[in-house]
């Protein structure tokens, strides 16, 4: 285990005599990658999310449902007198009319063994194309924020990344100067004045 000091704060802004012009300029990368990280994530989680719940707000305004009709029986058996699950639905054929009286046809969940010609409600959009339900404010608030966080996480990688980048481009300059100034002055340690 390594011995290590007191913590100390902001060490890197603190004066040092030792402290060399690549350690300034690391200084400053530090805090500007940092800045720009929070920035970049904060701001772009935030438009995403704006953009993301304006789009499903639209959608909630636009699609509309519709009645349709089962165009032949669901496969399955019906469901014995109970309320059916989510698991008893199967995929069927239905036929409904677009409000410009078009005729469009396409496959929804249903009940298991239901009739040809039961009354099923399908979501469509302005064309009249079936289109899922619409979320609910809630779940597209929460949609949008989890869109928005996601796309907040990858911009902030970007700055992240790249400062990471320049660090170590840094850090090489910095152990190449190492080099030269041992190569320099090493020799003259096996030397004795006298």
């Amino acid at each position: 285990m390594a011995l290590r000091g007191p913590q100390v704060w902001l060490w890197r802004w603190r004066r040092n005599p030792l402290k060399r012009r690549a350690d300034r300029i690391e200084t400053w990368v530090v805090l500007g990658v940092w800045t720009l990280t929070v920035l970049v994530g904060v701001l772009t989680g935030a438009a995403v999310s704006r953009w993301a719940e304006d789009e499903l707000a639209r959608e909630r305004v636009e699609w509309r449902p519709l009645v349709g009709r089962l165009a032949e029986r669901a496969p399955g058996t019906p469901a014995d007198g109970r309320a059916a699950s989510r698991a008893d639905q199967v995929w069927a054929r239905a036929t409904w009319t677009a409000a410009d009286g078009s005729a469009h046809s396409g496959q929804l969940r249903v009940p298991a063994g239901s009739p040809a010609g039961t009354p099923v409600t399908v979501w469509t959009d302005r064309e009249g194309h079936q289109v899922t339900r619409p979320f609910t404010p809630a779940q597209a608030r929460l949609r949008a924020g989890l869109l928005g966080a996601a796309a907040g996480l990858a911009a902030a990688a970007v700055p992240l990344v790249g400062g990471r980048t320049l660090r170590d481009r840094l850090e090489r300059r910095r152990l190449d100067q190492w080099d030269t100034d041992w190569s320099r002055f090493g020799p003259m340690w096996g030397r004795t004045t006298g």
